[in-house]
């Protein structure tokens, strides 16, 4: 008896099929509807965010130290926020150096960024698809200074 219970249960976990991902999930497969508020607005980054942002993007940068960020105003929101800005720096990949755009996912906790995971940087002529998803968010990474 126990056997066919669990035959039915099983059977019936392989008949539902897997939600599929939505345009409204952000980077990182989360819901990014309740992450993103547009009626919120945005606020200028605090020193220690951008400290943040910076560790999260100095494995994916040759030369940390001598980077130029532009920073891009986020979100007023709690939980993931998705987030594009620009950097001026030496990559690992030669064709990439100088302008890059990126994309990151930082969780908002308490009205402020607690950590941040790189989604995507490029640079060269590959910007432009860093530029297409960000667009997809609402964002756009030339809005930094």
């Amino acid at each position: 008896m126990a056997v066919m219970a669990a035959g039915l249960t099983l059977s019936a976990c392989a008949g539902t099929p897997a939600p599929s991902p939505s345009s409204s999930q952000n980077l990182l497969g989360m819901d990014a509807d309740k992450a993103v508020d547009n009626s919120v607005g945005k606020r200028e980054l605090t020193p220690q965010e951008k400290k943040i942002i910076v560790n999260a993007l100095s494995s994916s940068i040759r030369d940390p130290s001598s980077a130029k960020y532009r920073w891009a105003k986020i979100r007023n929101s709690e939980g993931a926020v998705n987030y594009c800005a620009t950097v001026t720096a030496k990559s690992p990949y030669p064709a990439y150096d100088g302008l890059q755009a990126y994309i990151l996912e930082a969780n908002v906790s308490g009205g402020k960024v607690s950590s941040a995971v790189v989604g995507l940087i490029a640079g060269g002529k590959d910007v432009e698809i860093v530029r297409k998803m960000c667009k997809k968010y609402d964002l756009d990474p030339s809005d930094s200074s």
